[in-house]
C-alpha cells in the first residue's frame, strides 16, 4: 500500500498494490486497459480537462476562504421567507456536522434506519401540530416548489376547469415558481387582491394560495373567503411561517385544505438561500396524492411498532408518467434539524421566542409611529411596512451603512422583519435609519387582535417536552444515530446513487459565517464571494460537462430535470414549434424522467430495450419518424440505466437532432464519466448533474441535493430565472441560486481534486465496479455488461435463478445483508429481482472484499436451502434481519443457531452493527397508516 499524501490518494480507496491486484483480477495489464476496454473509443475526450491544478485540503480551505470572505456579513431583517436563528450547538455539532447523519441514505431499508425514521416522524408531528391538519409530509424542497407541489395536488383532484387564483401578497419568489410551474401545464393564474377577488366569477378556478402572515407583514382572517372559495369548487392553501403558528390560529382551523410552508427558521442558516426544508400538510382526503415521502407505523416480525416509508407506491418510480410530481429526494437533515430544534425548545420555548419577536415588532412599530413614520395598519407578528414616500432608497441605505438590511417593496414602501437574533440594539441602529430615536417603553404582553391568537396547544407529545437539557439532548440525539447505518459504518453499494466519501474538508466551510449567515435577497454588493464561488464551480461544471453554460439553481435532481425540459419547451416555443410536445424515454429509465416530463406538458413515448438492456436503436428510430413533427426530446440516462455504456449513443442522438428534437440525458450516472467523455461530446443539448452524487455533497439521508443543468449554447438563453434577478424570470425554486451554501463542498471537491484526480475518480469507480462484478459473477450472473464483458461504474448482479430454485426472495437477500453490517444494494430496480451495485471510487479493496465476502456466504445460505440443509421457511434470510434482542432473548425458535444468525462472518466479532427492529411489515403499515408521534406511542401501548 503507497502513501497517502494528498486529497486525491485519501479520496480514493484502491491504491498501489492493492489496486494492482484489483486490475489483474479483472484480467487486464493496466487500468488504461480496463478503461480501453470499457469506455467505447468513439466518445473517448482528447486531452484532459481544462481546470485549475490540485490543491491540498489547506490550499482549497485557504482559497474558499479568501472568496468567501468577499462577502459582507450584515444583519438582514429583509425576511420575505427567510431569517436569521440561532442553531444550537448540540444540534449544530452532533448533527449537521456529524457524519452519522448527513452520510445516511434515504431510509428505504426501514430497519437500518430508524433513528432518522424517528426524527422525521417528529418533523411530521411538528408540522401538523402548527398546521392545524391531519398529515403531513417528511418535508419538500422549499417553500416556493412547495407552493406549486400545492397546487399539482389541487389539480390530481381532476377539477373541471385550470384556473388558479394566488394573492398578490404572497411571497414574490412563490408566485414566481408557480407561475413557472402554471404555464406548461395549461394553468391560468390569476394574481390580485384576496380581499375583492370573487372566486365564484372566476371560471375554472380549482385552488387559491394565500400568504400567512403576509409579504408585507399583516395577519389576515381567511376563513370566510376559504368558504366561498370552497363553494366554488377550489381547494384552499395556505403559505405559512412556522414560527408565527406557535402564536396564531393554525391554518386547519379556518378551512386550510393545504399548508405549505418553510422551516428553515427552526435553526437551520440561511446559507444564502439553502438548502431548507420546506413542508406540506393536507386534510386527510388528500393524503393519497400528496407529493414527497411520508412516514408511518408498522409492526416488525416480533409484531412490536417500527417506523418505515409509508405508502411508497406513489413513487414515481411506480407510478411514472402518471405520478403526481417527480420529487425523487427531499430535505432529510434539514428536516431532521427543524424537528430537534422544536424537540429542544418544546412548545413553551417556541412560544417565547416567538412572543419575544411579536414584543420587539411593537416596540420598534410603536418606535416608529412616534417618529412620524407611518406603518401599514393592521395586526403583525415579525414583519412591518413603513411608508417613507419617495425615500425607500434612502433609508436602505443608511441602514446599509450602520451594518444593516432592510427589504425595499417598492419606492415608497421598507419592510424590516426581525427574528430570534434580533436585539434592543438591533432596533435602536434600524429606527435610526429612519431618522428617529427608540421609545423607552414595554411591549412584553403585545396583545394579538382580531382573534388571530393561536388558543390550541401544540406539541404536547413526550418527545417535545423531555430534552430541554443539553445532555439530555446529546444522548437522544446518539440514541437515534447508532440506530442508522450510514457511511461512517460501512460502504453503502447503492447503483445510481453513487453514496462516496463526503470529505470533512468539503464540509468545513458549511459553518462558516460567511456561507452560512447571508440572506439570499442581500445587494450584489454583499454576496461577491458568492457569485465569485458559484461563477467559477459554475465554469468548472461547464468543462466538465462539455457544455456552453450551467444553472446552479435547481435544488434537486427532480428540480435539474425540470428545468432542463422546461429549457427544452422554451426553446421551441421560441421557434414557433409548440406543436412539439413528444418526449421519447427508454422503458428502463429512472421514473423521475416521464414524471417531469409531464410536469412540462409533453406527452410520453415509451422506447423498447433490447435483450443486453440497450436502447433499441430500431425501436427508438420508428419513433422518431412516428412523431417527426411533434417530437421535442428524447430522454436518455448515458451509461445506461442498466451500468453499461451503450456503443450507439452517439447514433441516437444524432436520430433525435435530425428530426429537430433536443437531446436530454439524465447526469445520474456522470461519474462514469467525467475526464473520459462528457455529455456535449456525446451529443447531448442539456444534462442535470446530481452533485449529491458525483460531485460530493453528502445524501443526508434523503437530502440536500442540488441537480444543475448545464445546456448547450443554443438553449443559454432558456435557463431559469427569478424574481429576484429582473433580467429574467421563471424560476424553479425560491432562492436565485437554489441551495447555495452546500456548492461550496462540490466546489472543494474539484478544487482538491484537479483534471487528473477528476479523471481518476472515474476510472477507479469503473475499475471497483468490474473488480466486484468479477469477483460476485461465478456466484450471481451479472446481468448487463457491455463491450468484452465489461460494466460501466455499476453492476446489476441477478437474483432470480436462485430465488427460483429456493423461494429466498431479492428482498431476503437486503434483510440479511443487514446482519452483515450492510446496507442493500439498489433493490429491484431497473429489474425485478436483482441488486444494482455501485461501489464508487472511494471504497478501499478491503472494504469491497469485505461486501464481497458477504455476498459469497449469503450465496452459501442460500444454497444451503436448495440443498435442503436449511429449511426453505426458517432459514437466515427468511428471518433477517435479527436484532440483538431477538439473539439475545430467551427464547430462539429457530432450527439455526444464535451465532449464525448474528455472526456468520468472523469479521461481525470484532464490531457489530445490529438492527434496532426485526422485519418491517409493509403491507400492515400501508393498511394502517399512522403519521404522528401521539399516534405511535397509543399504538405502542395498544401493542404491549
Amino acid at each position: 500500500m503507497s502513501a497517502r499524501l494528498d486529497f486525491r490518494s485519501r479520496h480514493l480507496g484502491p491504491v498501489g498494490s492493492d489496486r494492482e491486484e484489483m486490475i489483474r483480477e479483472t484480467g487486464y495489464p493496466s487500468l488504461d486497459a480496463l478503461i480501453n476496454a470499457a469506455v467505447p473509443a468513439g466518445i473517448r475526450m482528447d486531452g484532459a480537462l481544462t481546470l485549475p491544478p490540485a490543491r491540498s485540503e489547506q490550499e482549497a480551505l485557504a482559497w474558499l476562504k479568501s472568496i468567501m470572505s468577499k462577502n459582507r456579513v450584515m444583519r438582514s431583517f429583509i425576511g420575505q421567507g427567510y431569517y436569521g436563528t440561532h442553531t444550537p450547538g448540540v444540534i449544530q455539532r452532533n448533527i449537521l456536522e456529524n457524519p452519522g447523519w448527513y452520510t445516511a441514505y434515504t431510509p428505504y431499508q426501514a430497519e437500518i434506519a430508524q433513528g432518522r425514521l424517528e426524527a422525521l416522524l417528529n418533523f411530521q408531528t411538528m408540522i401538523t401540530d402548527l398546521t392545524g391538519l391531519d398529515v403531513s409530509n417528511a418535508s419538500l424542497l422549499d417553500e416556493g416548489t412547495a407552493a406549486a407541489e400545492a397546487m399539482s395536488l389541487a389539480l390530481a383532484g381532476k377539477p373541471k376547469g385550470k384556473a388558479i387564483f394566488v394573492s398578490d401578497r404572497c411571497h414574490p419568489q412563490t408566485i414566481d415558481v408557480v407561475v413557472t410551474r402554471a404555464e406548461p401545464l395549461g394553468i391560468k393564474v390569476v394574481i390580485g387582491d384576496w380581499q375583492t377577488f370573487e372566486p365564484a366569477a372566476c371560471d375554472g378556478l380549482f385552488a387559491v394560495i394565500v400568504q400567512y402572515p403576509d409579504t408585507r407583514g399583516r395577519i389576515d382572517d381567511f376563513a370566510q373567503f376559504f368558504a366561498t372559495a370552497k363553494s366554488a369548487g377550489a381547494v384552499t392553501i395556505v403559505a405559512a411561517d412556522l414560527l408565527a403558528l406557535t402564536v396564531l390560529k393554525a391554518p386547519g382551523e379556518f378551512g386550510a385544505d393545504i399548508c405549505v410552508g418553510s422551516s428553515q427558521r427552526f435553526g437551520v442558516p440561511m446559507g444564502f438561500g439553502g438548502p431548507h426544508a420546506g413542508f406540506m400538510a393536507c386534510v386527510d382526503a388528500l393524503k393519497r396524492k400528496m407529493p414527497g415521502r411520508l412516514i408511518g407505523v408498522s409492526v416488525d416480525s416480533r409484531g412490536k411498532p417500527g417506523y418505515r416509508l409509508s405508502l411508497q407506491t406513489r413513487e414515481q418510480h411506480i407510478r411514472r408518467d402518471k405520478a403526481t410530481s417527480n420529487i425523487c429526494t427531499a430535505q432529510v437533515l434539514l428536516a431532521v434539524m427543524a424537528s430537534m430544534y422544536a424537540v429542544y425548545h418544546g412548545p413553551e420555548g417556541l412560544q417565547h421566542i416567538a412572543n419575544t419577536i411579536h414584543a420587539r415588532t411593537a416596540s420598534l412599530k410603536t418606535t416608529l409611529t412616534a417618529g412620524g413614520v407611518a406603518v401599514e395598519v393592521g395586526p403583525f407578528f415579525d414583519t412591518l411596512a413603513a411608508k417613507v414616500t419617495g425615500k425607500a432608497d434612502d433609508v436602505l441605505s443608511a441602514a446599509a451603512a450602520s451594518g444593516i438590511n432592510l427589504r425595499r417593496i417598492d419606492g415608497d414602501y421598507v419592510g424590516i422583519s426581525l427574528d430570534e437574533t434580533t436585539t434592543d440594539d438591533d432596533l435602536a441602529v434600524i429606527a435610526a435609519a429612519f431618522g428617529v430615536k427608540v421609545v423607552s417603553q414595554d411591549n412584553s404582553g403585545a396583545a394579538w387582535h382580531g382573534g388571530h391568537a393561536r388558543t390550541t396547544p401544540f406539541l404536547q407529545q413526550k418527545v417535545f417536552n423531555s430534552y430541554h437539557s443539553e445532555t439530555d439532548m446529546l444522548r437522544y440525539l446518539k440514541r437515534l444515530e447508532s440506530k442508522d447505518l450510514a457511511l461512517n459504518e460501512s460502504m453503502i453499494a447503492l447503483g445510481s446513487c453513487t453514496m462516496k466519501l463526503n470529505a470533512t474538508s468539503e464540509m468545513m466551510p458549511l459553518s462558516w459565517p460567511e456561507v452560512a449567515s447571508l440572506h439570499p435577497f442581500v445587494p450584489a454588493d454583499q454576496s461577491q464571494g458568492y457569485r465569485e464561488m458559484l461563477a467559477l464551480l459554475e465554469g468548472w461544471l461547464a468543462e466538465v460537462t462539455g457544455f456552453a453554460g450551467v444553472s446552479l439553481q435547481p435544488n434537486a435532481g427532480s428540480q435539474g430535470e425540470y428545468a432542463g425540459l422546461l429549457a427544452i419547451r422554451r426553446y421551441h416555443l421560441a421557434r414557433g414549434d409548440s406543436h412539439r410536445n413528444i418526449c421519447l424515454i427508454p422503458v428502463s429509465a429512472h421514473g423521475t424522467n416521464p414524471a417531469s416530463a409531464v410536469m412540462v406538458g409533453m406527452k410520453v413515448i415509451g422506447v423498447k430495450c433490447d435483450a443486453d438492456g440497450n436502447i433499441d436503436v430500431a425501436d427508438l428510430a420508428a419513433r422518431t419518424e412516428e412523431h417527426r413533427e411533434n417530437l421535442a426530446a428524447l430522454m436518455v440516462t448515458y451509461p445506461s440505466t442498466h451500468g453499461v455504456f451503450e456503443e450507439t449513443i452517439r447514433d441516437i442522438c444524432n436520430i433525435i437532432h435530425e428530426a429537430g428534437g433536443q437531446v436530454y440525458m439524465d447526469g445520474a450516472n456522470m461519474n462514469a464519466q467525467v475526464g473520459l467523455t462528457s455529455p456535449g461530446l456525446i451529443g447531448a443539448d442539456v444534462c442535470h448533474l446530481n452533485l449529491h452524487k458525483t460531485f460530493c455533497i453528502p445524501h443526508g439521508g434523503g437530502g440536500p441535493g442540488v441537480g444543475p443543468i448545464g445546456v448547450a449554447r443554443q438553449l443559454l438563453p432558456y435557463l431559469p430565472g427569478h424574481a429576484e434577478l429582473p433580467e429574467k424570470e421563471g424560476a424553479v425554486c425560491s432562492a436565485p441560486w437554489g441551495s447555495a451554501s452546500i456548492n461550496t463542498i462540490s466546489w472543494m471537491y474539484v478544487a482538491m481534486m484537479g483534471p487528473d484526480g477528476l479523471t481518476e475518480a472515474t476510472q477507479v469507480a469503473i475499475l471497483n465496479a468490474n473488480y466486484i462484478a468479477k469477483r460476485l459473477a461465478p456466484f450471481f450472473p451479472i446481468l448487463y455488461t457491455g463491450n468484452e464483458g465489461r460494466v460501466a461504474h455499476e453492476c446489476i448482479i441477478d437474483v432470480r435463478p436462485l430465488s427460483d430454485a429456493s423461494g429466498i426472495t431479492v428482498e431476503d437477500v437486503a434483510k440479511r445483508l443487514m446482519d452483515y453490517g450492510f446496507h442493500a444494494p439498489t433493490m429491484s430496480w431497473p429489474v425485478g429481482g436483482t441488486l444494482m451495485i455501485e461501489p464508487t471510487e472511494s471504497e478501499s479493496k478491503s472494504e469491497l472484499d469485505r461486501f464481497c465476502d458477504a455476498m459469497i456466504s449469503i450465496h452459501g445460505e442460500i444454497s444451503a436451502v436448495i440443498s435442503g440443509e436449511l429449511d426453505a421457511n426458517d432459514n437466515p434470510l427468511k428471518h433477517a434481519p435479527h436484532p440483538c434482542e431477538t439473539v439475545c432473548g430467551n427464547e430462539w425458535p429457530h432450527s439455526y443457531s444464535r451465532e449464525q444468525a448474528a455472526f456468520p462472518l468472523p469479521y461481525l466479532r470484532n464490531h457489530k452493527f445490529w438492527p434496532s427492529v426485526g422485519r418491517i411489515d409493509n403491507v400492515h403499515g400501508d393498511r394502517n397508516l399512522v403519521c404522528t408521534c401521539d399516534s405511535v406511542e397509543a399504538y405502542a401501548a395498544a401493542g404491549a
